[in-house]
């Protein structure tokens, strides 16, 4: 019986070609679970996205492209192989998103004879825009290509301690720096998302608090996961609660979409005397476009535009040595060893 893991990521454009960014930008919009609308109504929206996006899109790659590539792509591959020299079983990446390919992967785990895989999503939390899309595209790859592959998914991981430890380790030389507030920005999804993946059809958003009552429906909230992730790590660095908060980013379109919004706060807080701001981005487990340009880039500007006086983002966990502990965790779990 041969068993093997497979990391799944979002994906980028091949390069930052504006034609690259576009092939990209169709697949990733395209896909039901990210603009959960009608097709036809979808297309719509997509078609007239991508007749100015993806020259926007192309500058704001150009500026965090490296000479290896796409940064995501790049830190992927690294943590795919330094977990590779710690554990025995082979260890594939594929994107969810453009390539390296899902399909493709799939394909070389037939032929190589995998008989039971792990799937890692490289998303702490449970959205179906992220989490969900990638766990379905790789279930539909499987029934295609290899149905006699049996999967095994790792669970979101949001809550776990090790993970929680790990968020901690990358950020302890920023938090040595001094500051005044720490702001976890997570990646945003529309509010109707949210009641879509409530199992119960009557918590999420039922109330202003709902994310603090016990529900079934937790299991599946990205907006509780990502409270969750932020009370476990302020707990862990015993921060008091007037000096973090949550706030979401990179919405898109003009429903409403989870809050507050992470541009507006950059704006706020150094009204409210924050002059000193710590930002970490735990829903990305790799620096990318969201990360570099979004955060570090914009986000630093609109900041320090509103009186604040220092900036720091915190890097995600890229290829921390105690990151690739968890995934070394998780596979050894699988395989039946001890880590």
């Amino acid at each position: 019986m041969s068993k093997a893991v497979l990391l799944v990521n979002l994906g980028s454009p091949d390069s930052p070609a504006v034609p690259d960014v576009r092939r990209y930008l169709n697949e990733f919009l395209m896909d039901g679970r990210v603009i959960d609308v009608a097709w036809p109504l979808r297309r719509l929206i997509v078609g007239m996205i991508l007749i100015n996006r993806p020259k926007e899109s192309a500058h704001a790659y150009r500026s965090v492209w490296t000479e290896e590539g796409s940064p995501l792509i790049v830190t992927s591959r690294h943590v795919q192989g330094l977990l590779q020299q710690r554990v025995r079983l082979p260890v594939k990446l594929a994107m969810r998103y453009q390539n390296p390919s899902v399909p493709g992967a799939v394909r070389q785990l037939a032929g190589e004879g995998v008989s039971e895989l792990l799937l890692i999503p490289l998303f702490p939390h449970y959205a179906m825009s992220s989490y969900e899309t990638a766990v379905v595209w790789v279930q539909d790859c499987l029934k295609k290509y290899a149905p006699r592959i049996r999967l095994t998914v790792q669970p979101p991981y949001f809550d776990r301690e090790d993970y929680i430890a790990a968020l901690a380790a990358s950020a302890e030389e920023a938090l040595k720096m001094g500051f005044d507030h720490l702001l976890f920005s997570f990646h945003g999804v529309p509010e109707r998302q949210i009641r879509k993946s409530d199992p119960t059809r009557r918590h999420c958003l039922t109330q202003p608090h709902c994310c603090e009552v016990k529900s079934e429906a937790h299991r599946f909230c990205y907006r509780h996961q990502c409270f969750e992730t932020a009370r476990l790590l302020a707990a862990r660095l015993s921060l008091p609660a007037g000096r973090w908060s949550v706030s979401f980013q990179s919405r898109l379109g003009r429903d409403p979409w989870l809050r507050p919004y992470t541009d507006f706060e950059l704006e706020r807080l150094p009204q409210a005397g924050v002059k000193k701001l710590l930002i970490i981005c735990p829903a990305f487990v790799s620096d990318c476009l969201e990360t570099i340009e979004e955060i570090g880039m914009r986000g630093r500007d609109t900041f320090l535009e509103a009186g604040g006086e220092r900036y720091t983002m915190i890097p995600c966990l890229n290829e921390h040595p105690a990151w690739i502990d968890v995934l070394e965790r998780m596979v050894h779990a699988f395989d039946g060893e001890t880590a």
